[in-house]
């Protein structure tokens, strides 16, 4: 029998690059499907600056959705997106946000363009989401951005994932997804570095949030499998880009990849092909409305 292998759906990733707004009940329709189709953690609505536009409803598509969930149905694991303190007391002020997470770089250069902070500010914000999260009693997720490398010419090495890795421990954070934020890595690559650094951080759940072009999207999927991942990042029909890739085809790893590829292996995710099929019709209704730019499929 494999191991249990959690499956995490990215609406929020897929939603926030599109260049029309969605309305909320449309939001809440799709987060409604995914939980029927059989998902039970999604990366749903993030508490960032009012100039995402795309994110501006996040308490109300919240409100919303428990409301709608039938009666009886448990709810999923919610994760919601922070970036800073701000952030942090806005989701743990909203019903049905079980899990806050926070993408924290070890790029220089990308943590000052995306967020405006120094290593020890970003570390700091870190500490105090884990100690909020903990008094709150909710969970938390740290995304290692650039985890895989970047495109800024920067030192990198699989030991700076590690080294963040034991600090991570060390001050009891004990989820954490390794982003291949620029969708550089290839498969051989994703597989060598969760290979070197998965030893360090035994009590983790060590997972991935990949981007890829289509074609090469299984391909890593297999290599993170094959390395010992068993927790995994992506969004139906590969919907969200990669604005630091500067190629309009890397994008989020496409759940039906991946769900296929672990089948493939004999993983059961608990969500069948067939199940999926109503909840893809709606992520391609909402490419098509909510996006100018040319549908890749």
């Amino acid at each position: 029998m494999s191991e249990p292998t959690k499956i995490i759906e990215c609406p929020r990733d897929a939603w926030q690059g599109l260049e029309k707004n969605i309305p909320t009940a449309r939001k809440v329709e799709y987060l409604l499907g995914l939980v029927n189709a059989g998902f039970r953690h999604i990366d749903a609505v993030s508490f960032v600056s009012q100039k995402v536009a795309q994110m501006a409803d996040s308490e109300e598509v919240m409100k919303q959705f428990l409301a709608s969930l039938p009666a009886g149905a448990a709810a999923p694991e919610i994760i919601g997106i922070v970036v800073n303190e701000r952030g942090i007391e806005r989701a743990l002020a909203t019903p049905g946000v079980t899990t806050l997470g926070y993408p924290y770089s070890i790029s220089a250069y990308f943590r000052r363009a995306n967020a405006n902070m120094s290593r020890a500010e970003s570390r700091a914000l870190v500490e105090h989401l884990r100690k909020a999260t903990k008094e709150a009693n909710r969970d938390h997720v740290i995304y290692i951005s650039m985890a895989f490398g970047n495109p800024y010419d920067e030192p990198w090495g699989p030991e700076l994932v590690e080294d963040t890795l034991f600090w991570l421990k060390d001050i009891g954070v004990r989820s954490v997804s390794l982003a291949d934020t620029a969708g550089s890595a290839n498969a051989e690559q994703v597989g060598a570095v969760y290979r070197a650094v998965k030893g360090c951080v035994a009590g983790i759940e060590l997972g991935v949030h990949l981007h890829s072009r289509p074609e090469d999207a299984a391909a890593k999927v297999a290599a993170a499998y094959e390395a010992g991942c068993r927790r995994f990042d992506g969004a139906l029909t590969g919907l969200g880009g990669c604005p630091f890739a500067g190629d309009d085809l890397v994008g989020n790893i496409p759940t039906e990849t991946v769900i296929g590829t672990l089948a493939a292996r004999g993983v059961n995710t608990g969500i069948t092909t067939a199940a999926l099929e109503p909840v893809i019709k709606l992520t391609q209704r909402i490419r098509r409305e909510f996006s100018t730019a040319e549908v890749i499929q």
